[in-house]
């Protein structure tokens, strides 16, 4: 009891430290911010930061305007809203003396002079990637990821790395040691998850261009909360070198890293930036695909599935208008719309994505749970992953009549030989090349499909891990998948929501239905979704959904 006692005053003197270190952090934005006003008084930062990403970075290309202005106006800013919302973990104070190299040595990457937000998960060198874990606290990475090194060839400036929550598989963003992240619209929702940081930074206006990683909507579901846009791209696009990952080794849900930024154009950009030479050199694992302008820019008209619901997880009124509005808005613009329709969602719910994400027993994700102090909101998944498997088999076969416990027949029902772990793979493979068969049937080019919003209160992604249904279909696919908000809340919506019941009328219905409530105001946005390596036309998507 005595050398538990001690282990644990170890453990909370790390989160100490650490809390003690991100005020620190706070207060170097602060100091540097103030030297700066101090030494250039008559600087407009609220016209820098109402410019937009491309409109900025030709300024600081062409030399209108100093990469310092750019970059004080954002860490002056980026600090009101980590004030505001604990979004920000910790500074990157080098970042100043880059700024200064970066105008000595005259190269002018596409980002040059762009100051950029980095999540937790994706290494900087010097810095800690701790996934809320208190066992990764002072374990600096040695260098920093593939995609850090090309923005940083690029010309970027990455300034602050921002909070998730603790293991990265949640779409909420807390943990034991630097707290809950709010939304910065309004601060009793959730800024969604795990980029969730980044969501509310950028969302708030703090930072320009944020980078985050996405395994079952972790980039999206930020951007949808937060009113701003994100892309999923195809999961090895872009090089995952370098960043840490909430279950290591799993290939059954595929992870991506991608760009958040307020608009489709700046999100292009950090493709167009990332997606050259430097990171085909970097990380040979990558396909050399540089950026496809021609796609991107083409405006032929587009023949674009739809669907308003996966008959899995019941779209709320808006998220339901949000969709029908789209198609008629994208009909009246010369684009063929094509019902689409989706099957068995719950199945590749629970049987790809949940299933396959654990295959081993959740041996892998429990490790890493092994010493900490908190095991975040996930009491009763724990206790069913350490049962034993007669009792994990005798629990599936009693929830299989209740809808109720349907998200546990995932977890109790755990693979735990290599061979129906390879027939859990090649049953995926199937499900991809009949989804995509499904597809090119109907000669489809893009897909728009409803994202889960608006965003739920603090507290409630954890209650309804099921409503991943929407976002978490993509990564088992394995598709370019984006958010583009395109509506808020009406008191229409808010109105029809009082008849909501959901598909299966159970707790987990009856728990969205309050998470929804009040919500008058809100953004609730729409994904795009494209056939594997096709980023470019996903974005050009994209783009004419935000322009409509």
């Amino acid at each position: 009891l005595l050398l538990r006692w001690r282990r644990r005053r170890g453990l909370w003197r790390k989160v100490k430290e650490a809390r003690q270190r991100q005020e620190r952090s706070l207060v170097q934005m602060e100091m540097a911010v103030r030297r700066f006003r101090e030494q250039l008084p008559s600087v407009n930062m609220i016209s820098i930061l109402s410019l937009p990403l491309p409109e900025l970075s030709k300024k600081l290309r062409d030399g209108s305007l100093p990469p310092e202005h750019v970059f004080y106006a954002y860490v002056g800013k980026a600090l009101q809203i980590a004030t505001e919302t604990n979004c920000i973990t910790e500074y990157l104070q080098e970042s100043e003396t880059q700024l200064q190299k970066a105008k000595m040595t005259g190269k002018l990457g596409l980002l040059y002079g762009v100051p950029v937000s980095i999540k937790d998960s994706i290494d900087c060198q010097g810095h800690d990637s701790t996934l809320g874990f208190i066992k990764n606290l002072n374990k600096p990475a040695a260098e920093d990821s593939v995609v850090v090194q090309v923005l940083r060839r690029q010309g970027a400036i990455p300034f602050v790395k921002t909070n998730v929550p603790q293991s990265l598989i949640s779409y909420d963003c807390k943990n034991l040691i630097f707290g809950q992240t709010f939304n910065p619209l309004l601060y009793t929702r959730s800024p969604g998850g795990s980029s969730g940081g980044e969501g509310a930074l950028v969302g708030g206006g703090g930072s320009i261009l944020g980078f985050g990683t996405d395994v079952g909507g972790s980039l999206r579901f930020p951007a949808a909360f937060c009113g701003i846009c994100a892309l999923k791209p195809t999961g090895n696009r872009l090089s995952k070198k370098g960043i840490i990952s909430g279950v290591l080794g799993q290939k059954a849900v595929v992870a991506a890293v991608g760009p958040m930024a307020k608009d489709v154009e700046s999100l292009a950009l950090g493709m167009r930036a990332l997606l050259c030479e430097d990171m085909f050199n970097l990380d040979s694992t990558v396909p050399p695909l540089p950026f496809n302008e021609e796609v991107y820019s083409s405006t032929q008209p587009l023949r674009i599935g739809y669907y308003e619901t996966d008959f899995f997880t019941m779209p709320s009124p808006a998220m339901r208008r949000a969709v029908r509005e789209m198609k008629q808005l994208l009909e009246d613009a010369g684009h063929t719309l094509v019902p689409f329709e989706l099957t068995n969602v719950d199945y590749v719910v629970f049987n790809f994505c949940v299933r396959g994400m654990f295959a081993d027993g959740a041996t892998s994700f429990l490790k890493m749970f092994k010493g900490e102090l908190e095991k975040s909101s996930m009491g009763l998944f724990f206790w069913l992953a350490k049962s034993p498997n007669w009792l994990k088999s005798v629990l599936s076969w009693i929830a299989k009549p209740f809808h109720l416990l349907m998200p546990f027949i995932g977890f109790v029902s755990f693979f735990s030989t290599v061979d129906e772990v390879w027939s859990l793979h090649h049953e995926i493979e199937e499900f991809c090349h009949q989804f995509i068969a499904q597809w090119k049937k109907l000669n489809l080019d893009v897909m728009l499909c409803p994202m889960l919003g608006p965003a739920l209160g603090i507290g409630y992604p954890g209650k309804l891990s099921v409503a991943v249904s929407y976002t978490m279909l993509y990564n088992a696919l394995d598709f370019p998948a984006g958010v583009v908000p395109v509506t808020m809340v009406t008191d229409k919506d808010e109105e029809e929501l009082k008849g909501y019941q959901g598909y299966f009328r159970d707790w987990w219905d009856r728990t969205l239905a309050k998470a929804f409530r009040g919500s008058v105001g809100l953004p609730v946005a729409v994904q795009c979704v494209a056939l594997p390596w096709q980023e470019e036309l996903c974005l050009r998507f994209m783009k004419e959904v935000e322009t409509l």
